[in-house]
């Protein structure tokens, strides 16, 4: 029984990490919550999807960042799966798993320090849902 507990919970530990690795970088943060607003079966486009509207980067540059870096890790962790022409992702079988801690951070916008919201279009509107225009 111990040697179970114990591989389960390197197994949670490990998908933890994924998730959290996941989310560490700001065009794989939009591209997550892109596709929860998409239609759970249809796919977005990138490198748009993928872009803070509020610190927008060079499309061509962020096109590279993407298909070098930040598309290969979110599909080698099952969050994603992602086609070149046109460049575009749709949610993996695993996207769930990362999903559900956005879920979590929106519902919650209104107990988040300003420090993480002010500036954060997604979060700055969930707080408006929540309370209302202020």
């Amino acid at each position: 029984m111990t040697k179970v507990r114990f591989d389960n919970g390197r197994r949670i530990i490990e998908r933890w990490d994924r998730v959290f690795e996941a989310a560490s970088a700001e065009p794989r943060r939009q591209l997550i919550v892109s596709l929860m607003d998409a239609d759970p079966e249809g796919s977005v486009l990138l490198p748009a999807s993928a872009m803070n509207p509020n610190v927008p980067m060079d499309p061509d540059r962020l096109r590279t960042e993407l298909y070098h870096q930040h598309l290969p890790l979110l599909a080698e962790r099952g969050f994603i799966e992602w086609e070149t022409e046109p460049m575009r992702a749709s949610r993996g079988e695993r996207f769930e798993e990362v999903a559900v801690v956005f879920e979590a951070l929106h519902s919650t916008a209104t107990e988040i320090p300003d420090s993480l919201v002010v500036g954060c279009q997604r979060l700055e509107a969930e707080r408006q849902n929540i309370h209302g225009p202020e």
